[in-house]
């Protein structure tokens, strides 16, 4: 097997160490001199020490804005405090004073979402100046603009009952000052957070008034004249301090999951050494769960029906799930049937995998879908035997199942087999990818054949070669199709939850799958809201 995964992971390992700077050593020189830690500071002095923290969202807008917005300035992800997993939502001061730029509402608001649809504590540490005022155009308006952030507040506060804890501990102006007074309890640090509708400049130009930024909106006046603030502290680590106080002091979630599990079959580092030089080339699928699942060990269900797809039962870190897998290679058929594609979904694999699916969500088992998929089969075989059926019922399955349902993608995740297979439009939970996932329509190459075919094939039968403008179409469209077929460029707008290297994946699912635990479902986009009360319902017969 070849360096592939290997090679990938090194380089998003370097790209990750390097937005985990934030606005670089300078920046962080700067806030440690205000006597405030950085955003990644508080975050592990909240966590606690030697657990894993999921960080969403890390390369986000990596590459958009001549790299100024490293993380999109704000850091979010699912974090252990007193041994429970709440959502983390903080902002890197580093990066521009923190303030918002179109993608930092998209981080937020999938942080907000995983909240409502896991049912976890939200913790803000609030430290931002407020709208990047040149990209207001994406930020201000909008369905989803900065407003859905308070919209979620809301939601969690009045009907899900989510705890949702604010501390600023910096600046907090403007509209996003809602933030916080929209969360159950707001601590402050004493010197260095402000939190109001204006600040002194804006103040003294709308009335006139000359007036300091503690006097204003500092921790003491917030918390011993206007009320607004609950908690004043003297420094980042009490605050932090306290907020962990806070998470203690919740009822602690029923937990479902066995503390102890058995190890995978084999280590997680030996999933290096699975995947082939070329993306292309076959390999079995069950070497990835021998290196994830409790003892390797998946039991298959329906094993010699539709051998393209494995569907089973298993368990990750004794968490019960079913798994749903693409199995690649050539894939022999029964006697008297041609061999199948691995990779491929055909009508008897997405009927096996849609009962299997409605199985799994009357028994509550949660899915877990790994991807290495390249579409629905074509052909007139295909069609006969009803492939748009069958796979339409695989969608359904899928897309109504209620249980959770987490993602990975290790290769291919191509046409509609990735919608198939829980892509990001079907809400699954979360989404994670390997370095070497593959996420497009299809190939560059097919991509090429489909729109440049007829003209090469043209050329070819008259015995010329094709024009110069086609050949740098084709040449351009493959190297854009190699572009965005890179892990980097779905995480950087949000395809994906976040990349996961292979000896991390088994903690990382472990992880998910035990956020969404705390959830009894539906799990049914990114919330549902407690039923209606019907008083005053038109009974039975009732005619308007």
């Amino acid at each position: 097997m070849s360096g592939r995964l290997r090679q990938l992971a090194h380089d998003v390992r370097a790209l990750e160490a390097r937005l985990r700077l934030g606005g670089g050593p300078d920046k962080i020189e700067k806030q440690h001199q205000q006597g405030k830690l950085t955003a990644r500071e508080r975050v592990e002095r909240l966590a606690d020490p030697g657990m894993p923290f999921l960080e969403i969202g890390l390369l986000v807008a990596y590459d958009l804005y001549d790299g100024q917005a490293p993380g999109a300035g704000v850091i979010t992800g699912i974090a252990i405090v007193d041994g429970r997993e709440v959502v983390v939502v903080a902002n890197d001061a580093t990066v521009k004073a923190g303030s918002w730029w179109p993608e930092t509402i998209t981080k937020i608001l999938r942080a907000q979402e995983v909240a409502m649809r896991c049912r976890l504590p939200i913790i803000y540490l609030v430290d931002s100046a407020g709208v990047n005022l040149p990209y207001q155009g994406g930020v201000f308006p909008g369905q989803f603009g900065a407003a859905r952030i308070f919209y979620y507040n809301s939601i969690m506060r009045r009907y899900l009952r989510i705890p949702q804890f604010s501390a600023v501990m910096g600046q907090c102006v403007a509209g996003g000052a809602y933030l916080p007074a929209l969360s159950d309890v707001i601590l402050m640090v004493k010197g260095t957070s402000f939190m109001g509708l204006g600040g002194p400049n804006l103040v003294k130009g709308a009335t006139g008034q000359t007036v300091d930024g503690e006097t204003l909106g500092g921790a003491i006046t917030h918390t011993e004249v206007s009320g607004v603030a609950h908690y004043a502290l003297d420094d980042d680590a009490q605050c932090l301090d306290k907020l962990r106080e806070l998470v203690a002091r919740l009822p602690k979630p029923v937990r479902t999951v066995p503390s102890t599990f058995r190890p995978p079959a084999v280590p997680p580092s030996a999933l290096y050494d699975v995947l082939p030089a070329d993306h292309r080339m076959s390999y079995d699928m069950h070497a990835v769960l021998k290196a994830v699942l409790d003892d390797g060990v998946v039991d298959e269900f329906q094993p010699n029906l539709a051998k393209e797809m494995i569907c089973g039962d298993a368990r990750i870190e004794g968490i019960p799930v079913g798994i749903v897998a693409n199995q690649r290679g050539l894939i022999k058929g029964r006697a008297g049937e041609r061999p199948r594609f691995g990779g491929i979904i055909y009508a008897e694999s997405a009927e096996k995998v849609a009962y299997f699916i409605e199985r799994c969500d009357r028994q509550g088992l949660p899915i877990v879908f790994v991807q290495d998929v390249s579409g629905f089969m074509v052909g007139p075989d295909a069609e006969h035997e009803g492939i748009i059926r069958a796979g339409a019922r695989f969608v359904e399955a899928m897309a109504c199942a209620r249980v959770p349902k987490i993602v990975l993608t290790v290769n291919h995740a191509s046409g509609a087999g990735y919608y198939a297979m829980a892509g990001q439009g079907f809400d699954p939970d979360f989404i994670f990818s390997w370095p070497t996932g593959r996420m497009a329509v299809m190939e560059g190459e097919a991509a090429v054949g489909a729109v440049h075919g007829p003209s090469l094939d043209a050329a070819k039968k008259a015995g010329v070669d094709p024009s110069p403008e086609v050949l740098e179409s084709a040449a351009q469209m493959r190297a854009d199709y190699e572009t965005q077929l890179d892990a980097r460029y779905a995480a950087a707008r949000g395809f994906v939850d976040a990349i996961c290297y292979p000896e991390d994946t088994r903690t990382m699912l472990a992880l998910a799958l035990r956020a969404a635990a705390q959830n009894p479902g539906p799990h049914l986009g990114a919330f549902v809201l407690p039923t209606m009360p019907t008083f005053g319902a038109p009974g039975p017969g009732t005619e308007y």
